[in-house]
């Protein structure tokens, strides 16, 4: 595993921290980013020993009331209220958590109020602030010229992206879905848990494997991943994303979800505030750059 390291990157000098698992793309603006950058390089390093130190815990299904010591994993924990009745491991929230827990360092500095914007990417799933009448503009997975515009100050904080082809293992067949939410952490774990739900359990033709093939360290054990999806008819595409969006909805109406963009062979289904974004499409290539504004005051 590799130790800690942080360096500069690219023409935008951002800040590039990596340990293990974690990996972080981190921006900012103002005249404290130096300033910035070093608080997130200090809230940053200590988090994979912590988590070590928890991981068991983490990696077993979620219980309500399971008490952890960790700022990270208590954010990982936190979150999984949202699954209701559906099985999550508090690791289904690991990269977002890690995320706001470095945005949080980051704002309790003084040097965050001369700043406008603040991003933490953590392998794509982003913590984000944004000042008052100040922009920020994201990508939505799968749709690479559909772009997602929030003006500040917003109460939506984190976006996250989930699929079965993407760097965790999924129990659906989604392409990708992805959601915008109050905190990247809550983000990432309902971007996971409705991509799961994007699914046609038993069709002889997609394939799976137990996690723990290909994975032996993954917290889903014996569950069986998907691993490979045919063509599927439009019936069928319509009936995994509309099992997705049911998923999506019930998450809106707890809270804490902005919306979400589903996406399963080149068919794109929007659930919430997200919706607009893709009411003239019907093709990812067809998209044209459509930008959806939302506010939301805390």
């Amino acid at each position: 595993m590799a130790g800690f390291q942080a360096a500069l990157i690219g023409q935008r000098q951002r800040l590039h921290i990596q340990h293990g698992p974690i990996d972080l793309v981190i921006d900012a603006d103002g005249p404290g980013r130096r300033a910035l950058f070093e608080r997130a390089t200090g809230a940053a390093m200590p988090v994979l020993s912590t988590l070590a130190d928890e991981l068991d815990g983490l990696r077993a299904p979620y219980v309500a009331g399971r008490r952890f010591n960790g700022p990270v994993a208590c954010r990982m924990q936190s979150v999984c209220r949202i699954a209701g009745d559906s099985f999550v491991t508090p690791m289904a929230a690991v990269a977002g958590s890690v995320a706001d827990h470095v945005l949080a360092a980051m704002l309790d500095d003084e040097a965050a109020r001369d700043s406008s914007r603040i991003s933490v990417n953590n392998g794509g799933d982003i913590a984000f602030w944004t000042a008052d009448g100040a922009t920020t503009r994201a990508l939505i997975a799968g749709l690479p010229t559909a772009t997602l515009t929030l003006t500040g100050p917003t109460c939506w904080r984190g976006m996250a992206s989930s699929g079965w082809d993407g760097r965790s293992h999924s129990l659906g067949i989604a392409d990708s879905v992805t959601v915008l939410a109050d905190s990247a952490a809550l983000a990432d774990i309902a971007a996971t848990l409705i991509a799961n739900d994007v699914d046609l359990p038993g069709h002889p033709m997609i394939t799976r494997h137990p996690a723990h093939q290909l994975d032996p360290a993954s917290d889903l054990a014996g569950r069986m991943v998907t691993t490979g999806v045919p063509a599927l008819a439009d019936d069928e595409i319509a009936a995994a994303l509309a099992a997705g969006c049911v998923t999506a909805t019930r998450m809106m109406q707890l809270g804490g979800i902005a919306g979400a963009v589903l996406v399963l062979q080149d068919r794109i289904e929007t659930v919430g505030l997200v919706a607009s974004l893709l009411a003239d499409a019907d093709r990812p290539d067809n998209m044209g750059p459509d930008k959806f504004r939302g506010n939301c005051h805390a």
